[in-house]
């Protein structure tokens, strides 16, 4: 079995934030939108894109977020009557009032200081980049930041997995991909990591304190073993 460390790498949004039922829901008051009828919408311009996760045309980008919203807000006017609203960015309506998970943030720390590589793995959106960067500090908290936009892959696909491990330094069985969508934590079990799928911090950080503590114990093993065949010779 190998010694070398875990590399915890965890998503944004829905893990570092509240989840995104609750974003949309908060974002659709503010806008004075049915999140039913945005939804639609939002299918709707995705579809165009040969997808149904309505964040890909953005966070990889193929196309720029104005351009998507142009299109999502005359889907709204055509097939809504929906006339009032013209979506320019999400940027600063979809962040505004969203609050860290500082809970999380703790829990980050502690495995640093246990010695884990903890990185960020998101899907993000370019023109979203400095509004998370406000949330949390990525200098002091993370080993390193994966962004979709900026290194062309995006979860779940294996080239994420792939490069995010690379970066780490570590085989995929030494990751651990934290992340609230069922999808993306089976794209990581795919391609060798251990996934935690988080639904609420005190689940998570129990099973993170339990991957970590088999690491260490793995590691104090194999630190005893070297030292008795050191003895031996």
């Amino acid at each position: 079995m190998s010694t070398e460390r875990l590399a915890v790498w965890t998503d944004f949004g829905g893990v570092l934030t509240p989840s995104i039922a609750h974003t949309m829901g908060t974002f659709c008051a503010g806008q004075g939108l049915d999140p039913a009828v945005l939804q639609q919408a939002l299918g709707k311009v995705t579809a165009r894109y040969g997808t149904t996760d309505i964040m890909e045309p953005i966070d990889t980008p193929l196309v720029s977020e104005e351009e998507w919203l142009g299109q999502v807000s005359d889907v709204l006017a055509a097939d809504h009557g929906v006339h009032g609203v013209r979506l320019t960015t999400l940027a600063d309506a979809w962040f505004d009032g969203r609050e860290t998970n500082l809970a999380w943030v703790a829990e980050l720390r502690k495995a640093r200081e246990r010695g884990a590589f903890v990185g960020m793995l998101s899907n993000m959106v370019p023109t979203w980049d400095a509004h998370w960067r406000r949330m949390v500090d990525p200098d002091e908290l993370f080993d390193d930041v994966l962004l979709s936009f900026e290194v062309g892959h995006r979860k779940p696909s294996p080239g994420m997995f792939a490069l995010a491990a690379e970066r780490a330094g570590v085989p995929a069985e030494r990751c651990v991909l934290v992340d609230d969508l069922a999808h993306n934590c089976a794209g990581a079990e795919a391609a060798g990591w251990t996934a935690v799928h988080f639904t609420e911090t005190a689940a998570a950080a129990e099973r993170l304190d339990e991957l970590l503590s088999a690491a260490d114990t793995s590691h104090a093993s194999a630190a005893t073993a070297a030292s008795q065949a050191a003895e031996g010779n």
